[in-house]
């Protein structure tokens, strides 16, 4: 019988075939081939994780500086002398804060140096009064402990941002002023702080031995009898200073404390002066560091220390409220006519190849179209909500068209039979039981074409949300602008305080984004049904 069929192969044949050398080898390299497989795709995995963690640990820690602000403690007069009650908006909130702010530096006389003293607190300080007034009137007729925002440059020093790299070197040498404010020759007591300054480099050294430091070196500020003063030239028994601080007395008592800021002054945008003025408040507690809040209630500014991310949220939240309104309704609608009712000819399917091709047009036609015909033709409100939501709308439809006819498509025909069988109506099968169990699909869906709506920046562009909007604004048709657009505005900036607001307003918007994907989770749970 073997012999009469000889393509028959025995089980030791079969054996032997696929147990032999050749079949191991081939064994080993399918088995290599795969682990090579898992390896690189657990590497691109690890990549993309890294540059993830990355992007994200970029974007919190420069955020982090943001979330917190310095303000400074003024004794402002509200006597009936600078505020009358009974018409308190005429009254000159900036040069209530301005003498109140002076009056801290009794020392400052040249023209030059006040400036510096008023530059140390943000310029919109004034109107921020002007708004405690109008909202609390009995804190009118005495003297008001108030804080006020500090200058973005200030600010970013007192967080590290600037300046920050100092060393400090304490000598045993003393030294005896010619004077007590001003410019002044200090006698030293012991070449310590010549030898200091000589071992460092820095400076132009002189043919007598004299170190001269100009602002392109680092700056020697020297703590001594009680004030502070700057370093400008050193020889071994005489040192030329600018006092910053006043010198408690002219008698030399105890060493000197050098501190050497290592950025030079000319390469930074706080002076020497301002950062001794600094220090002092702060050591006298009256500079503290407390929540923005600024940030979180305030709108737009040209000033980083009172710019705010409230007016933006706001406007994007109008604008999603219109575009769900105008896309979620019409695009289910449209999803359930072509899927249930529309006769399948060339016009639907040249409908379908529209609706496809409409979800791959750039953002910014949709941008020009609405400029054209809401805008132009229409004459409807510029940098409203209500044409930034329109305009996302036409632009999110496709997608909700989209995943609706996907999950309508993926109920069981069995349910329409079923239901058509017990004699339900083609409508009554379609609202009753297919879009029930599609509803999932459907919102999810539609929330991912609203998180790609609320990224968008490009069509709101060309209707006009780029503008500075100052108010919050309060209805659908006010001016307005939305989250992407404010990070694009404050990137733009030249100020490096607005640095810090753009990673923090990015945080906001990854938290919006992050929060619309959990509701479409949730959706996705709650309206689930088993069939």
């Amino acid at each position: 019988m073997t012999d009469a069929n000889p393509s028959f192969e025995s089980a030791d044949q079969i054996t032997d075939r696929h147990t032999d050398g050749d079949a191991r080898t081939r064994l080993r390299r399918r088995y290599a081939a795969e682990f090579r497989f898992k390896i690189m795709g657990a590497a691109a995995v690890a990549v993309a994780a890294l540059f993830l963690v990355g992007l994200l640990s970029t974007i919190v820690g420069q955020a982090i500086p943001a979330f917190r602000a310095n303000f400074l403690q003024l004794s402002v007069d509200l006597s009936p002398g600078n505020i009358d009650p009974a018409d308190a908006k005429r009254a000159d909130y900036d040069k209530i804060v301005r003498t109140a702010l002076l009056a801290m530096f009794p020392h400052v006389t040249s023209r030059q140096e006040r400036r510096a003293v008023r530059g140390l607190v943000s310029t919109g300080s004034g109107n921020l009064l002007r708004r405690a007034v109008a909202s609390d009137a009995s804190i009118l007729g005495g003297t008001l402990e108030y804080s006020v925002p500090v200058d973005d440059f200030v600010d970013l020093y007192l967080k590290g941002l600037l300046a920050e790299r100092s060393q400090y070197a304490q000598l045993d040498s003393t030294a005896t002023p010619s004077a007590t404010n001003g410019s002044a020759s200090l006698t030293l007591d012991g070449p310590a702080l010549y030898q200091l300054v000589r071992s460092s480099g820095h400076g132009q050294t002189s043919e007598d031995g004299s170190i001269r430091l100009t602002s392109g070196e680092p700056s020697y500020l020297l703590e001594i009898n009680g004030g502070v003063a700057k370093l400008q030239e050193i020889s071994a028994e005489v040192a030329s200073v600018d006092i910053y601080r006043p010198l408690q007395s002219a008698v030399a008592s105890g060493g000197m404390q050098v501190r050497v800021i290592e950025a030079p002054e000319a390469e930074r945008k706080i002076s020497d002066r301002e950062i001794v003025w600094i220090d002092r408040l702060k050591d006298d507690g009256l500079i503290q560091n407390h929540w923005n809040t600024i940030f979180f209630s305030g709108g737009a500014s040209r000033e980083p220390e009172l710019a705010g991310i409230w007016g933006a949220v706001v406007g994007s939240t109008l604008t999603m409220l219109v575009t769900l309104v105008l896309s979620f309704p019409v695009g289910v609608s449209a999803a359930i006519y072509l899927e249930e009712f529309a006769p399948k000819n060339r016009w639907t399917r040249l409908i379908e190849v529209n609706i496809n091709n409409l979800a791959a047009v750039p953002s910014i036609v949709f941008g020009l179209l609405g400029l054209a015909v809401f805008l132009n033709w229409f004459a409807l409100p510029r940098s409203a909500p209500l044409v930034g939501g329109m305009v996302l709308a036409l632009m999110t439809l496709p997608t909700i068209i989209i995943a609706s006819r996907a999950a309508i498509r993926a109920v069981p025909p069995s349910i329409r039979e079923a239901a058509l069988g017990i004699g339900a109506s083609k409508v009554q099968t379609v609202f009753h039981h297919v879009l029930p169990l599609a509803m999932p699909g459907i919102l999810t869906g539609t929330i991912i074409g609203m998180a790609q709506a609320l990224g968008e920046t490009a069509p709101l562009l060309m209707i006009g949300m780029v503008a500075f909007i100052v108010d919050i604004p309060g209805g659908f048709t006010d001016a307005a602008t939305v989250l992407p657009v404010q990070v694009f505005m404050w990137a733009d900036f030249p100020e490096p305080g607005f640095q810090q607001k753009t990673a923090a307003a990015i945080l906001i918007l990854l938290g919006f984004l992050v929060m619309m994907n959990a509701l479409a989770v949730f959706l996705r749970k709650r309206f689930e049904r088993r069939w």
